[in-house]
């Protein structure tokens, strides 16, 4: 039987072939077996995959010694905490550390001198009660492209593209990133498809663009130019000398997250606003019990709700759809 491998399975794998730094080579070999149909014609070829990367692996993890290029210290993964993982990419000097170090408690490297970052660090920003995790990352340019960065985005649940307002090579430094997101087939997108509509994880990056240092931006000559260039994306405009704006930031990354905070109370007592449970946009009471303990899905007979537009202790059963802000308590 023959293999029908796809057009886009042999492009990748010419890429593959040249690659030689080998957590990209992992990256691309995890890939090509995604891509391979599964039938009798590609056992073969699965198995062989499955042997390279299993090599690659132990490569990386130094099992082996690699008689290829160097291996690096790999930053592709980093250990999710919060509800959302949201990784900043932007050229040299564009400000990232700078909002790491106004949301979170990490204490980045911050000069006026471009590539102080030289490896990601991640910090926790809460808002609203509910936390993100931020990475900064190194910057993306000419010069510089760390091949973890590709593990690093693919992995995230949001990327903010931060743009710099106060230098005139913004746009031609946004058009470098933007040319190497599709050199590396990363698409950045400005919002989550439907579910009946095509939509690849892995490669399709949901992302909110930061105009930051907007203070420096006087005449708005460079932020018409990026809201021209991403017209159907978030957009805010940022500067740490504005409080406003970074409060905007933080709406603007939980309004993309499309999800929704449900605050629990037991009965007779107060409700609990500091632990919400989270889910996402159109979430009903059944989930909401699912995500506190699975017990209370098999045992619930119905829940009391509070909130906008709802009579104080509407009864609701299994499938009713929450809102945002609701109140909820759970009857056995």
């Amino acid at each position: 039987m023959p293999a029908n491998l796809p057009p886009q399975y042999y492009e990748l794998e010419r890429e593959f072939k040249a690659e030689l730094d080998n957590v990209e080579k992992l990256r691309m070999a995890q890939e090509l077996l995604r891509m391979m149909p599964k039938h009798k014609g590609t056992d073969k070829v699965q198995a062989e995959m499955k042997t390279k990367i299993s090599k690659l692996k132990k490569l990386i993890s130094g099992g082996e010694k690699s008689h290829g290029a160097k291996t690096s210290v790999s930053f592709d993964s980093i250990q999710k905490e919060g509800e959302k993982q949201i990784i900043l990419i932007g050229p040299p000097n564009s400000g990232k550390s700078s909002l790491l170090d106004c949301f979170t408690h990490a204490k980045p490297l911050i000069a006026d001198y471009p590539y102080t970052t030289r490896e990601p660090m991640p910090g926790m920003m809460t808002f609203k009660h509910v936390p993100f995790q931020l990475i900064d990352t190194p910057p993306i340019s000419e010069e510089l492209y760390e091949s973890y960065m590709n593990g690093l985005i693919r992995t995230a649940d949001l990327v903010v593209l931060v743009a710099d307002l106060s230098t005139d090579n913004m746009e031609k430094d946004i058009d470098f990133i933007l040319n190497k997101m599709e050199e590396k087939r990363i698409n950045l997108i400005p919002s989550l498809p439907h579910e009946d509509e095509e939509y690849n994880k892995n490669s399709d990056k949901l992302t909110v663009i930061s105009a930051h240092k907007s203070y420096e931006d006087e005449s708005g000559k460079r932020l018409k130019i990026l809201k021209e260039k991403f017209n159907r994306f978030s957009l805010v405009a940022t500067s740490i000398l504005d409080e406003d704006s970074l409060e905007n930031f933080k709406q603007a990354i939980f309004d993309s997250m499309k999800i929704i905070r449900v605050f629990t109370k037991r009965i007779g007592h107060a409700p609990v606003f500091d632990n919400p449970i989270v889910l996402p946009v159109g979430g009903n009471v059944q989930q909401a019990a699912i995500a506190l303990h699975k017990d209370f899905a098999q045992k619930l007979k119905f829940a009391k709700l509070w909130g906008e537009g709802k009579h104080d202790g509407q009864k609701a059963m299994a499938d009713f759809v929450l809102c945002d802000g609701d109140i909820i308590e759970f009857h056995m």
